[in-house]
């Protein structure tokens, strides 16, 4: 992809998730969440994000093996594709969240948006690290299941089945597809270093290391909320 057509993905990324947005203001929302409907739709967008782009980066290495062999210089349209509509995506969301909530509130997941968006951007733009960004995009398939976790407790099911039976698939997943790729990208960025340039290293070191204190927090809590606060909830209970 050149420059141009980079442009063009992004920018009909944007508009799509736009409009995405804007269609989910005439589906069904439950009593419970609307309250703020802002934040229903807001977590329904990033649900399909979710979903399109952790099967996207998956279908990207089964189609296109040889990638996994140089995360650096070679990729495929598809995988270059991919990551242009998952920045288009980050933007969408960067000025939905400026535009509908004051910034104290969202600052994490806007520093986390600035972040992610300047990495993908080198390489969409230059055309290098494009299968270290897919590597990145794996982590989506466990965030189908974090914005599914959020979504049941908007419509008030945090004491269902369902929504203990996604609090362990989202937690092996975390493990599996965020926890475990993060220090996997991080290894990469270590062995290859003699292969990056100054610039471009600093900024992934950066990053991956925002993005790993950023996701070891955020385990922490739900490790705290889904289950060591239902496990002293269960003590309780017996106590009396």
């Amino acid at each position: 992809m050149d420059v141009h057509s980079v442009f063009l993905t992004t920018g009909g990324s944007v508009l799509l998730f736009r409009l995405l947005n804007s269609g989910l203001n005439r589906l069904y929302i439950p009593e419970s969440a609307r309250r703020n409907p802002w934040k229903w739709r807001n977590i329904l967008t990033s649900f399909f994000h979710s979903l399109l782009t952790g099967m996207w980066s998956v279908l990207c290495f089964y189609l296109h093996p040889q990638m996994a062999e140089d995360l650096i210089s070679t990729h495929s349209v598809f995988s270059h594709a991919l990551v242009s509509v998952s920045i288009g995506y980050f933007i969408y969301d960067f000025f939905d969240m400026v535009l509908s909530q004051k910034i104290s509130q969202s600052w994490e997941l806007l520093f986390h948006h600035m972040v992610v968006i300047t990495c993908f951007s080198i390489s969409v733009l230059t055309g290098r690290y494009v299968g270290f960004a897919v590597v990145a995009l794996l982590v989506e398939i466990n965030s189908i299941f974090l914005h599914l976790r959020q979504v049941l407790r908007m419509a008030g099911l945090a004491k269902s089945t369902m929504y203990r039976l996604n609090s362990m698939v989202n937690l092996g997943t975390y493990v599996v597809f965020r926890i475990s790729t993060l220090a996997w990208m991080t290894r990469w960025l270590v062995l290859n270093r003699d292969h990056i340039p100054l610039i471009s290293y600093t900024v992934g070191s950066v990053g991956m290391a925002i993005m790993t204190a950023m996701n070891i927090v955020l385990f922490y809590r739900l490790l705290r909320s889904d289950f060591l606060k239902s496990s002293r909830e269960g003590w309780k209970e017996k106590d009396t």
